[in-house]
């Protein structure tokens, strides 16, 4: 994994070299074909994942689907392993996304709001798996930001009308998991309901999170896994945000049906359709944290972990995080300089402004609102895209705020018009890769010398 203009990035600073090198070092260790080689095995007909073996002789087809940002690389290294075992397989991947597969077809969407592509790719899928049966064995490919790149709207919801629900939780504040409730509220397939199509066969999800706490059943939205929200909890969340009068009216009509019992519910703990089903998560947000935390005691620094479960306001997260680099700096508490501040999760922007930014831009900006000198900080999203941008996240030291008051540029005004992308931009200190092919959250890094 490489970041774009690294060295115009760095300019000759070590210890932006050092930020840059911690990051790159958490995101390659979450890279596909290496969780994939790392958790799957397979010797013969034998197929290990983690522990538990599946006789591939017992099965009649191998067939594989799925979607999400890293279904794509995790299709291609499954392909390679299995080869002609493999009957057929669709998977939905965002626009631009390159795959070495072949006989696992991999279908681009839009991301982060779904498209009739990714549509169009749902619909192949449920169509091979019709073909399924008891004797066949379905391995699911399942990742970050399948809940846009799998859409499958229920009867009477048009793709539309997620789409314009969807922007507005998004806009909103909302986390993750209560968008995810929505939408399994609101689909065919999320919510454990992929496993309607399978026709009794077995099943094995192939998982990397994004998620706080690696919950296969918010992870994408959870089509191969229970669902414990139910359609009173999607309301509750549109009334908490109040987003009710907003909502479409297709979709206000069916969660309230839910909620009277006239429409079946997601798919529940107990169900015996999960007899047969095996969610493996083989890729989370830690792997790339304890990663970064390995690159950074190589270069010198003294790491510390946060955790993998930080939420709330990214601008807020970073002040904390500021306070906790200047009491390393001030006293040796809670680990001396040089340390490495390593954090994930998945924090939110409240977006207020027309500005463009994303959640990790913004971190870096809430950073700097109590910054001082003897920081290096650097925030990237594991996935190569930031919110609605084309960066990744954005870098900032001892230089930025001068060379931000040389351009005239302001802080604040950047938070109250959520216009973190234009300020680090001006910079020259966005960070760019690319799409990676893998999605774990976020990897946020605090350097203090």
């Amino acid at each position: 994994m490489e970041i774009q203009g690294a060295d115009s990035l760095i300019r000759g600073n070590d210890r932006r070299a050092h930020a840059i090198a911690i990051a790159r070092a958490g995101i390659s260790a979450v890279l596909p074909e290496n969780v994939v080689r790392n958790a799957v095995r397979l010797d013969g007909n034998t197929l290990t994942v983690q522990g538990k073996a599946y006789d591939l002789q017992a099965y009649r087809h191998i067939y594989v689907a799925g979607g999400g940002k890293a279904a794509a690389t995790m299709a291609a290294e499954l392909e390679r392993l299995l080869g002609d075992r493999v009957s057929g397989g669709v998977v939905n991947d965002r626009y631009g996304t390159r795959s070495t597969a072949r006989k696992i077809k991999v279908n681009q969407a839009g991301h982060p709001l779904p498209t009739e592509d990714g549509l169009r790719g749902v619909t192949e899928m449920l169509d091979m798996l019709g073909k399924a049966g008891k004797d066949d064995l379905v391995i699911f490919l399942i990742s970050g930001g399948g809940s846009a790149l799998l859409p499958c709207p229920t009867p009477g919801v048009s793709l539309e009308d997620k789409v314009r629900l969807t922007d507005r939780l998004l806009k909103s504040g909302a986390t993750i998991a209560e968008i995810n409730c929505v939408r399994k509220h609101c689909s065919c397939i999320k919510g454990g309901q992929f496993l309607r199509y399978v026709n009794g066969a077995t099943v094995l999800s192939l998982i990397v999170s994004d998620v706080v706490g690696d919950d296969p059943g918010s992870i994408a939205s959870g089509p191969t896994a229970p669902d414990n929200t139910t359609y009173a909890d999607a309301l509750g969340i549109l009334e908490k945000y109040k987003l009710v009068d907003q909502a479409p009216p297709d979709i206000l009509r069916h969660l309230e049906a839910g909620l009277r019992g006239d429409v079946p519910e997601t798919l529940k703990a107990g169900d015996p359709v999960f007899e047969r089903v095996y969610n493996v998560v083989i890729a989370g947000n830690m792997v790339a944290l304890k990663a970064a935390a390995a690159e950074a005691q190589r270069l010198g620094y003294t790491p510390l972990i946060l955790g993998s479960h930080l939420k709330g306001e990214s601008r807020e997260v970073g002040l904390v995080h500021a306070g906790i680099a200047k009491e390393c700096l001030s006293t040796g508490n809670p680990v001396p300089a040089p340390a490495a501040i390593i954090s994930g999760g998945e924090t939110t922007v409240t977006v207020r402004g027309p500005g463009k930014g994303g959640r990790n831009q913004e971190f870096v900006l809430g950073v700097l609102r109590d910054y001082r000198p003897g920081m290096t900080i650097i925030s990237t999203d594991t996935d190569g895209i930031d919110g609605a941008t084309d960066a990744c996240g954005a870098i900032a030291d001892e230089t930025t705020l001068p060379r931000a008051a040389s351009l005239g540029l302001s802080i604040q005004k950047a938070l109250d018009t959520n216009a973190s992308y234009d300020f680090f931009k001006a910079l020259g200190d966005l960070l760019f890769t690319g799409p990676t092919g893998t999605n774990v959250s976020d990897l946020r890094v605090v350097l203090t010398y």
